[in-house]
């Protein structure tokens, strides 16, 4: 298969497992459709992919992993949803549609997070035998998802706006923990599901692919629109929020993302089968073209 057909396979089976799940899960009342519509037919699924395309290609299977791969998803899902809040980020649009809180409202908007959080862990949780691989694999998901990882980040993000004298320190915390934790996650989990084999390596891929998506976000924020986004755009400059083009300019930005798109390709040159890896790394580099 060529990238697209592979790509599209991963996705496919994701969201098929997905699907399932949640029509034996969400009851048909106000919190089971928020949460539906917070995560079924959305988004790219980087995630997800990067769990199931790294077990395959450490000699694992999607089996081995499906379960946290939802986790991993749910977690992701309800942090773009609280993201969205007034008090948060603000933003009417996700995913080319209503935000979840301007579509069923503020409230109902936190209690299907909070619901989205839960089910991650009831979902990894629910296997009838429980190995020394879900556990460690659960661990490192809690704490890269909690306040020593993505939500750190987006509290140093918050803390950032309107700040005159944070810079490039700052923006490296925030880029770790708001967004290349939660991609390291499924990269690394699906390590320790195979011997975490090329433990290290895949640990540097991961972070470096984390800051390019976000280098890359940043980018987009100037010069996309709505259409490819799915959101709006030009919001970080209005809320004067910090990002690479903040810190380095808009070229700038387009240098730092050159560098750590390199730095992916090089974390992973002496993995077997890795074309795949490659080829995502492509897509998340050229995705704002």
């Amino acid at each position: 298969m060529n990238f697209n057909e592979q790509y599209n396979f991963y996705k496919n089976a994701f969201d098929k497992l997905l699907n399932e799940f949640l029509l034996n899960y969400c009851e048909e009342n106000l919190i089971g459709e928020a949460i539906k519509y917070s995560i079924v037919d959305a988004g790219k699924r980087i995630r997800p992919i990067l769990c199931f395309s790294v077990c395959e290609m450490l000699g694992g299977t999607i089996d081995d992993v499906k379960k946290i791969a939802l986790a991993i998803e749910m977690i992701h899902s309800y942090s773009l949803v609280h993201d969205d809040l007034p008090c948060m980020d603000n933003d009417d649009y996700r995913r080319g549609k209503f935000s979840t809180h301007k579509k069923f409202g503020e409230d109902i908007g936190v209690l299907s997070g909070d619901a989205l959080l839960n089910l991650a862990f009831e979902t990894a949780l629910s296997n009838d035998e429980f190995q020394r691989e879900d556990f460690l694999a659960l661990k490192l998901l809690a704490e890269f998802a909690g306040a020593q990882g993505m939500i750190k980040g987006q509290v140093l993000d918050l803390s950032c706006e309107n700040n005159n004298i944070a810079g490039e320190k700052e923006l490296n915390e925030i880029y770790l923990n708001k967004t290349a934790k939660l991609i390291m996650a499924p990269i690394l989990i699906a390590s320790i599901y195979n011997g975490k084999k090329f433990y290290k390596e895949l640990s540097e891929f991961g972070y470096n692919l984390g800051v390019l998506f976000q280098v890359v976000d940043d980018i987009m924020d100037y010069e996309s629109d709505f259409v490819k986004m799915g959101k709006t755009p030009n919001k970080d400059e209005a809320e004067n929020k910090l990002t690479s083009v903040k810190i380095f300019s808009l070229d700038g930005a387009k240098k730092l993302a050159k560098t750590y798109y390199e730095s992916c390709l090089s974390a992973i040159k002496n993995i077997p089968n890795n074309n795949f890896l490659i080829d995502l790394t492509n897509f998340c580099y050229l995705r704002r073209v």
